[in-house]
Formats: C-alpha cells, sequence, structure tokens
C-alpha cells in the first residue's frame, strides 16, 4: 500500500471497524457494498479526505462506487490533486 492507501486504511479501521473485530481490510475488500462505511460514515470519510489532502472531490465523483474499495478512494484522491495542481 501507498502513503494515501494506508493512511485512508488507518481511518476506516479507527473509525469503522470495532474492536476485536478481526477484520482485515486491504487495497480490494468492499467498504460500501458490505456495510462497513455506511452512506453516513462515507460523508465523515469525505470530510477527513478533503481536510487531510487539501482537496475538494465533488459530489458527482463522490459516488458510493468510488468510495467502495481503498483503491477506488485513493484513486480519487490522486485526481482531485492533479486537478488542484492544474489550477496552480
Amino acid at each position: 500500500m501507498d502513503e494515501i492507501t494506508d493512511v485512508i486504511r488507518d481511518y476506516i479501521v479507527q473509525e469503522y471497524v470495532a474492536k476485536g473485530d478481526g477484520r482485515e481490510i486491504n487495497e480490494t475488500t468492499p467498504l460500501i457494498s458490505s456495510g462497513l462505511v455506511d452512506s453516513f460514515s462515507m460523508v465523515s470519510l469525505l470530510r477527513f479526505i478533503e481536510k487531510r489532502y487539501a482537496i475538494r472531490i465533488p459530489d458527482s465523483a463522490a459516488t458510493p462506487e468510488a468510495f467502495d474499495t481503498l483503491e477506488g478512494i485513493a484513486a480519487l484522491v490522486r485526481r482531485f490533486q492533479k486537478v488542484g495542481s492544474n489550477c496552480s
């Protein structure tokens, strides 16, 4: 995992995985479709990511499909970091 994926994974484990659950979260673990992250959690995860990486992810891109895996979330972060750097 890269730094972005590690940071997001750590946040998800800390916020949404119950202590003692023992669930392994990797790049392809279903988050939304498994019920680990629900719609309310997704909003707080989105806000965390936007604040942590100083980016803005539009609602049209912040879909349950895009947030269903760490891979998808990390790809969104990278995409909008590039968008932001192109605006400078």
